[in-house]
């Protein structure tokens, strides 16, 4: 199969119109004026949507097929649980006891509007600020585990990515037995690093990158916990880092600073972070060839595709075994 032969077909979310998440906002008894803005989000549908005489809701729909709805109450349930801890998250709303609801067929949620901008992170107080922050999060996150969820492994992220687009004819020919080769060097490493870490997993964030995250005057919170999942608690911290080997180490020992004022850090798991780079970016491209069918993919990112998207991806998982190889970060 050539990865050229691919055209998107119709989509379930073709069928979800403004009537549609109109009609969803108001069957929980809030009057909209008409107002609907596409907010930026690619797995699910987000829209802002107005309310006469209120402030506006942020309706959210759910992809279909992606999570059970036990898996989606489980997101539900650890928002709210963060919440009545006075943790700055934004949970779903609440009506008659349900969370989750459904109309015509979309399952979908509706929060409060919440703004704030991109955290910088580029002082050692903001790092701490976040390190408080999280550390509170996987405080109450160590409280039980998810039954319906994802979880941050090899098999999962790994092996089952790097399958899915092998056995889907989705890398040029040229490119791989590269790909096969180097895909499997990197995750037997990632296999290692895992072993030696023995992190014990916990329930997370997930998907804790500075886009995920909103800062305001009193400091970072979360509009969504999507992606939320088990894993080590490093997870939700390496994404935070940028720079060198010696910039990043000083600024995850800033971060661990405000983190285990909450909540205990294993050391061990600082050899995860470039093991969990390599997981994310195999998991990445998978990502994309497994949304394919969306329409709203290839329009977002149509150099996927391309077979220098290919080429460049193979030279820098090269580049991640190598780092991976290098060791675990020093701090301070």
């Amino acid at each position: 199969m050539m990865q050229n032969s691919r055209t998107p077909s119709e989509h379930p979310y073709d069928q979800l119109t403004p009537d549609v998440v109109i009609e969803a906002v108001e069957s929980l008894g809030s009057m909209s004026d008409g107002r609907i803005l596409a907010l930026n989000s690619y797995e699910n549908r987000v829209y802002q949507v107005g309310i006469e005489d209120g402030a506006p809701l942020v309706a959210k729909f759910y992809r279909p097929g992606r999570w059970t709805d036990a898996a989606i109450r489980e997101e539900h349930a650890f928002a709210l649980e963060l919440a009545a801890e006075e943790i700055p998250i934004v949970p779903p709303i609440v009506r008659d006891g349900r969370s989750l609801f459904e109309i015509q067929g979309f399952r979908f949620a509706v929060f409060e509007r919440r703004g704030g901008r991109w955290p910088e992170l580029g002082t050692p107080e903001d790092r701490e600020w976040m390190g408080r922050f999280l550390g509170r999060i996987h405080m109450v996150g160590r409280r039980m585990r998810f039954q319906h969820r994802g979880r941050i492994d090899v098999e999962r992220m790994g092996e089952d990515s790097r399958a899915y687009l092998l056995e889907n004819g989705w890398l040029p020919p040229h490119v791989e037995a590269a790909y096969e080769s180097l895909t499997r060097d990197v995750l037997e490493r990632v296999r290692d690093a895992f072993e030696i870490a023995g992190a014990a997993p916990l329930r997370l964030h997930g998907d804790c990158h500075r886009g995920n995250v909103l800062w305001t005057d009193a400091g970072p919170h979360f509009v969504d916990l999507d992606d939320c999942v088990m894993g080590p608690a490093i997870q939700d911290l390496w994404m935070l880092l940028a720079g060198s080997r010696e910039e990043m180490a000083q600024q995850l020992s800033q971060i661990l600073e405000g983190y285990s004022q909450f909540s205990r850090f294993d050391d061990g798991e600082v050899i995860l972070i470039e093991s969990l780079r390599a997981l994310r970016m195999i998991h990445y491209a998978a990502w994309l060839a497994r949304r394919w069918e969306d329409p709203a993919f290839p329009r977002a990112f149509p150099w996927f595709e391309e077979p220098r998207y290919w080429e460049n991806h193979v030279l820098q998982l090269r580049e991640q075994l190598a780092a991976i190889e290098e060791g675990p970060l020093a701090l301070p």
